[in-house]
């Protein structure tokens, strides 16, 4: 069991249906929070809908002592974003800690995404964890106290193939966060993101044909979605109370704190810049710290551990 670090607090957690979701929300319940399960019980891709993946979820909580209620609003709309919240209070008469995990896909080449497959994707990420987390902020900022767990990805952080949508929105995601984390820090709120690695629904489509997708799907499939849920308990707990405005990865048995954008290099030039010495000076000067089109596996390119 998990330390009852939560214990009396009260968590939402979006996309709690299953995969990542589902383990935190059992980990949270384990740590002695009262859990509101939110999941529309669609499938990856969005579309569908049905209660029994949350009821699912609650059932396990109850198996394991824990309390927990279901809410099947959509994060994608404001006003069912605040009735998410609305269901936490009226259900447990307080809110502490809120999760923002739910998701979905929509992959396809840039040049072949549609403005469908965009918009549908940056709704529920990007425009979901705003909405869910604006709602939340009210009784945050007047009880003084709240933590706030955001789902980034490396292909945000970093990049990947086909995902311009979902990278999008995972990185708008990070942006996200630590603007509530400046604006909030005043009234005791914190605000951090998990970028998290797991073999899931979100990661089962991958690739297994030839020789080497195959040994990297089977390297996948040992980062099941609870080694992520540790990392999303104690970022929700008094514990963490000093951790504010970050970005971490957990993989496996590992844990990586990300870095942030910053300044690598500069150029001066005592009378200003033309395109061209930009092009004879500037830009040859920088170029040594070019970042280079590296993704997720180029970057973490050794097992799991």
């Amino acid at each position: 069991m998990t330390e009852r670090l939560n214990e009396g607090k009260v968590a939402i957690v979006t996309g709690a249906g299953g995969g990542i979701g589902r383990e935190v929300a059992l980990a949270l319940a384990d740590s002695g929070a009262k859990v509101l399960i939110n999941d529309i019980g669609v499938s990856l891709g969005g579309e569908g809908g049905s209660a029994s993946p949350a009821e699912e979820t609650l059932g396990l909580i109850r198996q394991r002592g824990g309390e927990g209620a279901i809410n099947t609003d959509s994060v994608a709309d404001w006003d069912s974003a605040r009735r998410i919240v609305a269901s936490a209070l009226d259900a447990f008469g307080r809110l502490d800690i809120v999760v923002n995990n739910a998701g979905i896909l929509r992959d396809a080449i840039f040049h072949k995404m549609s403005a469908e497959d965009w918009l549908s994707v940056i709704n529920v990420h990007l425009n979901g964890s705003f909405f869910v987390s604006r709602a939340a902020a009210e009784r945050f900022r007047e009880q003084g106290s709240g933590a706030f767990v955001h789902m980034t990805s490396t292909s945000g952080l970093i990049g990947n193939f086909g995902q311009a949508n979902y990278s999008a929105a995972k990185l708008g995601i990070v942006a996200l966060s630590k603007s509530i984390a400046l604006d909030m820090q005043r009234y005791n709120v914190r605000s951090n993101c998990i970028a998290p690695f797991a073999w899931s629904r979100m990661t089962d489509s991958i690739p297994a044909q030839t020789p080497e997708q195959k040994a990297r799907v089977e390297k996948l499939q040992r980062m099941t979605p609870e080694k992520n849920a540790p990392l999303a308990v104690y970022l929700a707990s008094d514990a963490a109370r000093e951790v504010n405005g970050q970005v971490f990865a957990a993989r496996n048995h590992e844990l990586f704190l990300m870095s942030q954008s910053r300044p690598l290099r500069s150029v001066h030039s005592e009378h200003g810049w033309t395109p061209q010495s930009i092009a004879e000076h500037g830009m040859p000067a920088l170029r040594g710290s070019f970042m280079d089109l590296a993704r997720s596996p180029d970057v973490f390119s050794w097992d799991p551990i």
